[in-house]
């Protein structure tokens, strides 16, 4: 649900629930993806690592390309332009896996995400934050945060937890290994 908020010249502002609602101006790391960019929470983020040899699992959705070892502990890598519902990303010089903390219903999840390539960490001010539009967008909308002003151009934010769901890649899991078991 949205929040009206009143400004100083009494009209109302719709503030989408994820945005940002302090003066303080945001950190996010700012990433491309199939063309477009991207921007994370830096708070969400703990650490970029180079894209290196994935252990795949079967019969995982294509969302996900497989798991990883980081110091001993098995990380779940997923691809954005395949949760996106596009064709999977090609893996070239610039593309790295950045591991992220995401909440579920019941913990907080370390997932590494395949992105084409990091470019920087930009402060954005919550007046430079816009609610996701309702249509247009080339990915669900509940996977984005808010559009972000940044030098002339939009920004996509992304809504980690939603985007991520631990919860909606299962039940993905569970509904391809019952159309495999059918047949």
């Amino acid at each position: 649900m949205n929040n009206i908020v009143s400004t100083p010249n009494t009209a109302t502002a719709v503030v989408h629930p994820g945005a940002a609602h302090s003066a303080e101006p945001g950190q996010y790391l700012t990433f491309q993806l199939g063309g477009e960019m991207f921007a994370i929470g830096i708070l969400a983020i703990k650490e970029i690592i180079e894209y290196g040899t994935l252990t795949t699992v079967p019969m995982m959705p294509n969302a996900v390309r497989g798991v990883i070892n980081l110091r001993g502990a098995v990380v779940p890598v997923m691809d954005l332009q395949a949760r996106f519902g596009k064709p999977s990303s090609e893996v070239g010089k610039r593309t790295c896996i950045v591991i992220v903390e995401v909440n579920t219903e019941t913990q907080r999840q370390v997932i590494g995400v395949v992105v084409d390539a990091v470019n920087e960490v930009l402060d954005i001010a919550a007046s430079d934050i816009e609610p996701p539009p309702a249509f247009g967008a080339r990915i669900r909308s509940d996977f984005i945060q808010g559009m972000g002003k940044v030098k002339g151009r939009f920004v996509i934010l992304l809504d980690l937890d939603r985007a991520l769901s631990v919860e909606e890649i299962e039940t993905l899991t569970h509904d391809q290994r019952d159309v495999v078991a059918a047949h």
